[in-house]
């Protein structure tokens, strides 16, 4: 689930916690990465409350330029995936010229407003997937990208769109299945982003063997002015019964001065055929201490029909540090 490639990430800098920035180490080569940690407690109704004070990831990226290629390399750490230190980006892409690239290998989806990497986000927990996970994760494949200031378009061919609950792969083989991933975006309109994209995945994948997978994904930011922010996204997925349904989003982002900033946010999320779903309030401001280090908190409320808790609160306290 979630998230986002250089897109997405570049209009995360509405807000007051930047990207992390490459340190450059020579000429070919930098490196940038991040470790985060947070205190969260979740209560429901009717439930229990449960709590987590942990890491909640670790990533360091390598660069390499050797132009007219540049080569991406990723170790990130997540307590609870399968491996203790996974190989997250490992990619290469080519500038074939014209404002186009080619790139091949082990790479993040093109869909989703909501960024992957925790720095670029301006908020601790997601704003939908909890029944759905429309957004893919990392796959393997071969994508091409275009466009020029006014617009932009992608296409890639990938081992697959979903890998289960196993979200920083994909399923390795296209002997079975095959995954196809697509977006335009149109930037003409001063301060004004818009993007769509889709994902396709044929019959025999690792979560339906007898059907295929197809989720549409459509979001819109708008630069307000200097400090705010708005956007909003619908995204659809029909995986066959039981795995069908669309989730949504409302944000502003506003950068208060250069330190404080908070994002608002309402969200749905609902299966169809009358499976559970949930409406989503959130509060986010951040504290940025300097451009490494930031503090973030969180407090959520879930509305939630058709399931076995009737509502949730989540709080979480977050550190963000990034080089």
């Amino acid at each position: 689930m979630k998230t986002r490639l250089p897109l997405a990430a570049a209009l995360t800098l509405a807000s007051s916690l930047t990207a992390f920035a490459d340190v450059k180490v020579n000429d070919t080569l930098s490196v940038g990465g991040y470790a985060v940690g947070s205190y969260r407690n979740t209560e429901t109704d009717p439930g229990t409350s449960a709590d987590k004070f942990d890491l909640d990831a670790a990533k360091a990226l390598f660069t390499g330029t050797f132009k007219p290629v540049t080569g991406v390399v990723s170790l990130y750490y997540q307590p609870g995936a399968p491996s203790d230190v996974t190989l997250l980006d490992a990619y290469a892409t080519v500038d074939v010229g014209g404002g186009t690239s080619v790139t091949a290998g082990k790479f993040l989806s093109y869909l989703g407003y909501e960024a992957f990497d925790i720095p670029n986000m301006t908020q601790v927990s997601y704003a939908n997937g909890d029944f759905l996970g429309p957004i893919p994760g990392y796959h393997t494949g071969v994508r091409v990208d275009g466009g020029d200031k006014d617009t932009g378009w992608g296409l890639a061919l990938l081992d697959s769109v979903y890998s289960g609950t196993y979200y920083l792969k994909g399923d390795g083989e296209l002997k079975h299945n095959a995954g196809f991933e697509g977006y335009f975006t149109y930037k003409a309109i001063p301060d004004v982003t818009l993007w769509a994209g889709f994902a396709y995945e044929t019959k025999g994948n690792i979560i339906h063997k007898n059907e295929a997978i197809l989720t549409l994904d459509f979001w819109a930011s708008y630069n307000l002015s200097k400090e705010i922010t708005v956007a909003a996204e619908l995204c659809t997925k029909d995986g066959g019964k039981g795995d069908k349904g669309n989730n949504w989003l409302l944000f502003l982002n506003y950068a208060i001065d250069k330190n404080w900033s908070s994002a608002f946010r309402v969200s749905g999320e609902k299966l169809s055929n009358g499976g559970p779903g949930f409406t989503k309030l959130t509060v986010a401001p951040t504290y940025k201490v300097n451009d490494n280090f930031a503090v973030r908190a969180e407090l959520s409320y879930y509305d939630y029909s058709k399931h076995t808790a009737n509502s949730a609160t989540f709080f979480a306290l977050q550190s963000i540090f990034k080089f």
